[in-house]
């Protein structure tokens, strides 16, 4: 009997992957024959659990029941969930830190003492930083990945940067998480043309639109498209710098939301960054703390030449200058 049960836990087990089994894979897997898979699969249907069946090579998967069934994980899937409850507590997605709390709660109440002991020493010694960033409603998050994924059209309000309202219709292809942020890249069909929206500032109208066949994606690479798109593309200014240090040192000090990062070699990578302001930019690049090279615009190239030019006549000349110093004294005093 308790061979049986364990067999039957590794069944679940191997349902909960959400993919379809074969008859043949599953006995394979357990060790067992065909038949005995096809009488255990009837015991779980009489435990309450939903095993969809089909005659051929798909064969078996879990399908969705009444009830949540239970999870079955192994240890590092344990401290990964622990974890990720842990982080949703004082998240990005409004009103579920509660619920996550809770989960939280159960989760440790069963874990073995040696994944206790894990999962304790990361919360105690973890400090949260408190941010005040914008969150989004999980009705939205959830919503919008739907979207994406059944291929229906989604229509909603949109605020923008400057604080403009529109009305939209897009189709959307990605959820993109950056930092205390989420991004939505679509297709916006009244632009003909792919975009990217803040999910904080987006009200979902309903129902949906119409289904759609999915177009080409803007870029092989959606997490860089979508750097690119809102750390440079929406501002007056858009920088292109070399960066004399490599792209990882970059990137501990560059968030992917402020610039688009990209390797140039073990030494060097390039920088796309953007601002409303030439000073702005300018300063942020500096405060990076590595040598540069700037490469454009033109007005941000003799912006820089100008504001170099204007600091180095700030400067107190130092013993030994020359005459050219002395001249900047006679200047100063004059």
């Amino acid at each position: 009997m308790m061979e049986t049960s364990a067999r039957l836990l590794r069944l679940l087990a191997l349902l909960q992957v959400h993919r379809w089994w074969s008859g043949r894979e599953l006995a394979d897997r357990l060790g067992v024959s065909p038949r005995t898979v096809r009488r255990d699969v009837e015991r779980l249907r009489e435990l309450g659990y939903a095993v969809d069946a089909t005659a051929g090579a798909a064969g078996y998967r879990l399908g969705p029941g009444a009830g949540m069934p239970p999870l079955l994980l192994d240890d590092e899937e344990a401290v990964a969930v622990a974890v990720g409850l842990r982080t949703a507590a004082g998240g990005t997605v409004a009103g579920i830190a509660e619920s996550s709390v809770r989960a939280l709660v159960k989760l440790e109440q069963v874990l073995p003492s040696r994944l206790r002991h894990r999962v304790h020493a990361l919360q105690t010694m973890t400090v949260p930083m408190a941010s005040g960033g914008p969150t989004v409603s999980p009705d939205t998050l959830t919503a919008v990945a739907a979207a994406c994924r059944d291929h229906e059209t989604l229509r909603f309000d949109y605020r923008a940067r400057e604080g403009d309202p529109s009305r939209r219709m897009a189709e959307p292809y990605r959820l993109v998480a950056g930092g205390r942020r989420w991004y939505l890249v679509a297709y916006d069909l009244d632009r003909a043309d792919w975009r990217t929206f803040r999910l904080d500032r987006l009200t979902l109208r309903t129902p949906n639109g119409p289904r759609f066949i999915p177009r080409d994606p803007p870029h092989t690479d959606i997490a860089g498209y979508t750097s690119h798109a809102v750390s440079s593309a929406p501002y007056r200014y858009q920088g292109r710098f070399t960066v004399h240090a490599p792209a990882a040192v970059v990137a501990e000090r560059v968030a992917p939301t402020a610039g688009r990062i990209e390797p140039v070699d073990a030494r060097t990578c390039t920088l796309d960054c953007g601002s409303d302001s030439l000073d702005e930019l300018v300063l942020w690049v500096g405060l990076i703390g590595v040598p540069f090279t700037v490469h454009g615009p033109p007005e941000l190239v003799e912006h820089i030449r100008a504001l170099a030019a204007r600091l180095g006549d700030a400067t107190p000349p130092s013993p030994g200058d020359g005459p050219e110093r002395e001249r900047w004294r006679e200047q100063r005093a004059g």
